[in-house]
């Protein structure tokens, strides 16, 4: 029988976490005074729709996660929930969301929600069963929260939410590569598709995470030179973004064991936590 913490289980709480604070950071970086009871609603609605596309993720991919060792004790696959209830739940949350940023945020934010929703749950969810380019679908619907809370807050797109999502967007592709790297096998029994399982598709994978590193890291940096951040900034960038660069060159030109790419996915959420910080404080500082 479900209880609540299997609810809360569905909605992925350490993503929504995260989810909140970008769009707070989106909020913040938007330049625009947001009165706290739309910064309030922006962010509530926003968790509220990347909870809903989570728990529809698992309502779709239920049998999917069964041949998981990773996924296989989650509600539906452990049979705690019925698949009715979870498919109920996942929408209630998302007509929910679209009803309050519709209501209390504004027609274009509300529409980056739909559009995040229906590209996760529609579109990436089920390309994953047939191409390794889903990763690119899932991770434009993935950067979308700042946006949302920087077009809440101006009302239209503007130069800081946009590089904010590139910045995310790019980031998410070596952290979810090397993710693939270590559990290709489960991927595989799933049936599943990712580059590493590929023909040659391991070296792929681990050129694909120093390009798209060194990507982010470019593009981090200019915060600095649009006057979005301050130099203080741009050293802490440089500095983490140097380190996360060199780690996924030893993936490269070093070793190649499971350890590295375990070690890769956890250097790269230490570097995002570490730029969204310090972008966090720049601002505040100034």
């Amino acid at each position: 029988m479900s209880t609540l913490s299997d609810y809360v289980a569905l909605t992925k709480p350490r993503i929504t976490v995260l989810v909140v604070f970008t769009t707070a950071i989106g909020l913040m970086l938007a330049g625009a005074s947001a009165s706290a009871s739309l910064a309030l609603c922006t962010i509530a609605g926003t968790a509220l729709v990347v909870a809903s596309a989570n728990v529809l993720n698992m309502y779709l991919e239920r049998n999917v996660d069964a041949h998981m060792h990773r996924t296989r004790g989650r509600p539906l696959p452990a049979g705690r929930m019925k698949p009715l209830p979870a498919l109920v739940f996942g929408v209630s949350l998302g007509s929910l969301s679209l009803v309050l940023l519709a209501l209390a945020v504004g027609p274009l934010p509300t529409l980056l929600a739909a559009l995040a929703l229906v590209t996760y749950v529609l579109l990436y969810t089920p390309m994953k069963q047939h191409s390794p380019a889903a990763l690119l679908v899932g991770a434009a619907a993935g950067a979308a929260p700042p946006l949302i809370g920087s077009t809440a807050a101006t009302g239209g797109f503007e130069l800081p939410g946009l590089l904010l999502f590139a910045v995310l967007f790019l980031w998410q592709v070596p952290h979810f590569l090397a993710i693939t790297l270590f559990r290709r096998e489960e991927y595989a029994r799933a049936g599943l598709q990712v580059q590493a399982n590929e023909a040659g598709g391991e070296r792929r994978a681990r050129l694909n995470i120093v390009l798209y590193t060194a990507a982010v890291v470019s593009a981090s940096v200019l915060f600095v030179p649009l006057g979005i951040a301050r130099w203080p900034f741009l050293v802490v960038a440089l500095a983490a973004g140097g380190l996360f660069l060199a780690y996924g060159l030893k993936g490269i030109f070093g070793t190649t064991d499971e350890r590295w790419a375990r070690n890769e996915f956890f250097v790269s959420l230490t570097y995002l936590t570490v730029l969204l910080v310090a972008l966090l404080l720049d601002h505040r500082m100034r």
